[in-house]
């Protein structure tokens, strides 16, 4: 484990009580998001806050077994509603289809209509296949090859837009859009339906607001005031009603468009846009770090006990995959 040290630092107020606070080292190679916006995360984070149900402007803040889930399931699940999860799956992404259809089948919006929208440069790559439960139908969308992550991720908000524009925005009423390389490990039920909908990102949940790795770069489209931003939200799960995903994706397109013209890259990719539309359009509905967890040193270890959504480990998966693909040749 990379945490070496956590010394007692300071005592703040919150909400007339007192709080610990800690000061964290790490040390043994970059986290996650260290490695992905080139960051130094030795900070400050508060120790066990206050569970909040409420946003500051009021939309519902989702934590998935709590009497105010249990009563927005209840509420929508008598409801025939048509949901459709979307995943980007292209090059070696698609040794995690399997388990991500697998464990969603189980665990995403039971008793629902769902479709999944998979857009991916290998459609190979299901067969043959899966068999699907009742209600549950799979689209394939055939993409050009996206080789290198970078590019991939500057050019997914467009992909998403052209496919909520057609067929998506045709064929259900909510769309959510998922990384593949993620995996189901428990119910995901009608609590997450919003207009929009966004995820906090594990890492950065009871950060201040100075840790948040907002776009700073004023040239960029995505740049952050120093007084903007509630939340930093993860890309990695994102929804709501199809003309709500359509508005944000193809803004964020744009966005990615005008900074590819003047030479400009947003440290964080598609997720700094992300952020950037969030803050100028509030989501109506945020879940709780639980509906995309890391297994990291840097997230709230309390809460991964309930979670809802895992990120897999790559490197542990990159290694059976190519361990059996030599098997198979």
């Amino acid at each position: 484990m990379d945490l070496v040290r956590a010394s007692l630092l300071l005592t703040i107020s919150s909400c007339g009580k007192s709080i610990k606070a800690f000061k964290l080292e790490y040390k043994g190679g970059m986290s996650p998001l260290e490695d992905k916006f080139c960051i130094n995360m030795t900070m400050v984070r508060a120790a066990k806050p206050q569970t909040p149900v409420e946003t500051p402007w009021g939309a519902p803040l989702v934590w998935g077994d709590t009497r105010n889930s249990a009563w927005r399931r209840a509420k929508l699940a008598q409801q025939e509603i048509r949901i459709g999860l979307l995943a980007l799956v292209v090059g070696t992404y698609a040794q995690f289809i399997r388990r991500f259809l697998s464990s969603a089948e189980t665990h995403f919006l039971p008793g629902q209509m769902v479709t999944y929208y998979i857009l991916t440069d290998n459609p190979r790559s299901l067969d043959p296949p899966m068999e699907l439960g009742p209600d549950r139908q799979m689209k394939v969308l055939p993409v050009a090859e996206l080789p290198g992550w970078e590019r991939l991720a500057q050019r997914r908000m467009f992909l998403l837009a052209d496919a909520i524009r057609n067929p998506i925005g045709h064929e259900v009423e909510y769309i959510f859009c998922a990384d593949v390389d993620q995996e189901f490990m428990a119910p995901v039920g009608e609590e997450i339906l919003g207009d929009l909908v966004a995820t906090l990102h594990p890492e950065l949940y009871g950060m201040p607001r100075n840790a948040f790795p907002y776009e700073a770069d004023k040239v960029s489209s995505a740049c952050v005031d120093e007084d903007e931003g509630d939340y930093y939200y993860t890309s990695e799960l994102y929804g709501g009603l199809v003309s709500e995903m359509y508005k944000l994706a193809r803004a964020c397109s744009l966005l990615i468009l005008q900074d590819q013209s003047n030479g400009v890259r947003a440290r964080g990719l598609e997720e700094s846009y992300l952020n950037r539309y969030l803050i100028d359009h509030r989501p109506t509905c945020v879940l709780s770090p639980e509906y995309s967890w890391w297994d990291s040193a840097l997230a709230c270890t309390f809460l991964s006990h309930n979670t809802k959504l895992l990120h897999v480990n790559m490197n542990k998966v990159q290694y059976n995959y190519s361990l059996q693909m030599s098997l198979d040749t």
